[in-house]
Protein backbone atom coordinates (compact mmCIF):
# COMPACT_ATOMS: atom_id res chain seq x y z
CA UNK A 1 0.00 0.00 0.00
CA UNK A 2 1.33 3.43 -0.82
CA UNK A 3 0.53 7.12 -0.95
CA UNK A 4 1.49 7.83 -4.57
CA UNK A 5 5.00 6.45 -4.75
CA UNK A 6 5.48 6.55 -0.98
CA UNK A 7 4.91 3.30 0.93
CA UNK A 8 2.37 3.73 3.72
CA UNK A 9 4.75 2.10 6.18
CA UNK A 10 7.23 4.94 5.57
CA UNK A 11 4.70 7.79 5.66
CA UNK A 12 3.13 6.37 8.83
CA UNK A 13 6.57 5.98 10.41
CA UNK A 14 7.44 9.59 9.52
CA UNK A 15 4.25 10.81 11.18
CA UNK A 16 4.99 8.71 14.25
CA UNK A 17 8.60 9.96 14.42
CA UNK A 18 7.49 13.60 14.09
CA UNK A 19 5.00 13.05 16.91
CA UNK A 20 7.67 11.46 19.07
CA UNK A 21 10.13 14.32 18.53
CA UNK A 22 7.46 16.99 19.03
CA UNK A 23 6.11 15.29 22.19
CA UNK A 24 2.54 15.71 21.01
CA UNK A 25 1.55 12.62 22.95
CA UNK A 26 -0.43 10.92 20.20
CA UNK A 27 1.58 7.80 20.98
CA UNK A 28 1.27 8.39 24.72
CA UNK A 29 3.44 10.31 27.18
CA UNK A 30 7.16 10.32 26.34
CA UNK A 31 9.52 7.97 28.15
CA UNK A 32 12.76 9.86 28.63
CA UNK A 33 16.11 8.07 28.61
CA UNK A 34 17.40 7.28 32.08
CA UNK A 35 20.82 8.70 32.83
CA UNK A 36 20.49 11.92 30.82
CA UNK A 37 20.67 15.00 33.04
CA UNK A 38 18.95 17.77 31.11
CA UNK A 39 19.11 20.42 33.84
CA UNK A 40 21.80 22.38 32.00
CA UNK A 41 23.20 22.20 28.48
CA UNK A 42 26.59 20.97 29.68
CA UNK A 43 25.15 18.21 31.88
CA UNK A 44 22.95 17.10 29.02
CA UNK A 45 25.91 16.85 26.64
CA UNK A 46 28.13 15.17 29.25
CA UNK A 47 25.57 12.52 30.13
CA UNK A 48 24.71 11.94 26.46
CA UNK A 49 28.42 11.35 25.84
CA UNK A 50 28.48 8.90 28.72
CA UNK A 51 25.55 7.00 27.20
CA UNK A 52 27.24 6.96 23.77
CA UNK A 53 30.46 5.51 25.21
CA UNK A 54 28.46 2.91 27.12
CA UNK A 55 26.40 2.05 24.03
CA UNK A 56 29.54 1.72 21.89
CA UNK A 57 31.03 -0.63 24.46
CA UNK A 58 27.88 -2.73 24.59
CA UNK A 59 27.70 -3.04 20.81
CA UNK A 60 31.42 -3.73 20.57
CA UNK A 61 31.26 -6.49 23.18
CA UNK A 62 28.03 -7.99 21.89
CA UNK A 63 28.31 -8.12 18.13
CA UNK A 64 31.15 -5.90 16.96
CA UNK A 65 29.27 -3.75 14.48
CA UNK A 66 32.36 -1.66 13.80
CA UNK A 67 30.61 1.07 11.80
CA UNK A 68 28.19 1.70 14.66
CA UNK A 69 30.93 1.63 17.29
CA UNK A 70 33.10 4.09 15.36
CA UNK A 71 30.22 6.51 14.76
CA UNK A 72 29.08 6.35 18.39
CA UNK A 73 32.64 7.01 19.54
CA UNK A 74 33.05 10.06 17.30
CA UNK A 75 29.71 11.30 18.70
CA UNK A 76 30.81 10.65 22.29
CA UNK A 77 34.03 12.58 21.79
CA UNK A 78 32.15 15.50 20.28
CA UNK A 79 29.50 15.55 23.04
CA UNK A 80 32.22 15.38 25.72
CA UNK A 81 34.10 18.30 24.19
CA UNK A 82 30.87 20.28 23.84
CA UNK A 83 30.11 19.66 27.51
CA UNK A 84 33.52 21.00 28.48
CA UNK A 85 33.10 24.09 26.31
CA UNK A 86 29.60 24.75 27.64
CA UNK A 87 30.76 24.43 31.24
CA UNK A 88 34.11 26.21 31.03
CA UNK A 89 33.66 28.94 28.42
CA UNK A 90 30.08 30.11 28.64
CA UNK A 91 29.38 28.85 25.13
CA UNK A 92 25.81 28.15 24.13
CA UNK A 93 24.56 24.88 22.63
CA UNK A 94 23.60 26.81 19.49
CA UNK A 95 27.31 27.56 18.95
CA UNK A 96 27.91 23.96 17.85
CA UNK A 97 26.14 23.47 14.56
CA UNK A 98 28.73 21.36 12.77
CA UNK A 99 31.37 18.76 13.52
CA UNK A 100 34.34 21.08 13.05
CA UNK A 101 33.42 24.00 15.33
CA UNK A 102 33.73 22.05 18.56
CA UNK A 103 37.27 20.91 17.71
CA UNK A 104 38.38 24.41 16.76
CA UNK A 105 36.89 25.88 19.92
CA UNK A 106 38.52 23.26 22.16
CA UNK A 107 41.84 23.91 20.47
CA UNK A 108 41.44 27.68 21.01
CA UNK A 109 40.52 27.17 24.68
CA UNK A 110 43.54 24.93 25.35
CA UNK A 111 41.79 21.94 26.89
CA UNK A 112 44.67 19.98 25.38
CA UNK A 113 48.03 20.88 23.90
CA UNK A 114 48.02 22.16 20.33
CA UNK A 115 49.15 18.74 19.11
CA UNK A 116 46.31 16.83 20.82
CA UNK A 117 43.63 19.29 19.79
CA UNK A 118 44.83 19.26 16.20
CA UNK A 119 45.16 15.47 16.19
CA UNK A 120 41.57 15.05 17.42
CA UNK A 121 40.28 17.46 14.76
CA UNK A 122 42.26 15.74 12.00
CA UNK A 123 41.15 12.29 13.14
CA UNK A 124 37.55 13.45 12.92
CA UNK A 125 37.95 15.23 9.59
CA UNK A 126 40.00 12.49 7.92
CA UNK A 127 38.21 9.44 9.20
CA UNK A 128 34.64 10.07 10.33
CA UNK A 129 33.20 10.58 6.88
CA UNK A 130 35.64 8.12 5.38
CA UNK A 131 34.55 5.29 7.66
CA UNK A 132 30.89 6.21 7.30
CA UNK A 133 30.47 7.06 3.63
CA UNK A 134 33.49 5.80 1.72
CA UNK A 135 34.17 2.37 0.34
CA UNK A 136 36.46 1.45 3.22
CA UNK A 137 35.18 -1.34 5.40
CA UNK A 138 35.63 -0.48 9.09
CA UNK A 139 37.86 -2.82 11.05
CA UNK A 140 37.85 -4.25 14.54
CA UNK A 141 41.11 -2.41 15.21
CA UNK A 142 39.56 0.93 14.24
CA UNK A 143 36.52 0.28 16.43
CA UNK A 144 38.70 -0.75 19.38
CA UNK A 145 40.98 2.28 18.97
CA UNK A 146 38.04 4.68 18.73
CA UNK A 147 36.38 3.13 21.76
CA UNK A 148 39.53 3.60 23.85
CA UNK A 149 39.92 7.17 22.58
CA UNK A 150 36.28 8.05 23.28
CA UNK A 151 36.52 6.63 26.78
CA UNK A 152 39.78 8.49 27.46
CA UNK A 153 38.43 11.83 26.21
CA UNK A 154 35.16 11.40 28.09
CA UNK A 155 36.94 10.39 31.32
CA UNK A 156 39.29 13.39 31.05
CA UNK A 157 36.45 15.85 30.45
CA UNK A 158 34.20 14.33 33.11
CA UNK A 159 37.05 14.43 35.62
CA UNK A 160 37.56 18.11 34.91
CA UNK A 161 33.97 19.36 35.00
CA UNK A 162 31.81 16.74 36.73
CA UNK A 163 32.55 17.19 40.41
CA UNK A 164 29.01 16.27 41.47
CA UNK A 165 28.84 13.01 39.57
CA UNK A 166 26.29 13.66 36.85
CA UNK A 167 27.77 10.89 34.71
CA UNK A 168 26.96 7.26 35.25
CA UNK A 169 30.44 6.14 34.20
Amino acid sequence: MSNGNDPTAITDAITQAEDAFDHHGVSGPPTFEAGIDADEDWTSQLTKACQLVDGAGTIRDHNGHYTAVIELCFGAIERSLEAWLLRRTGSQAEDFTDHVTVYRRVDQQALFTDWTGEALMQLNQNNRNESYYAERTPTEEQADAMFELARAVHDHVAGDIDRRGYCNC
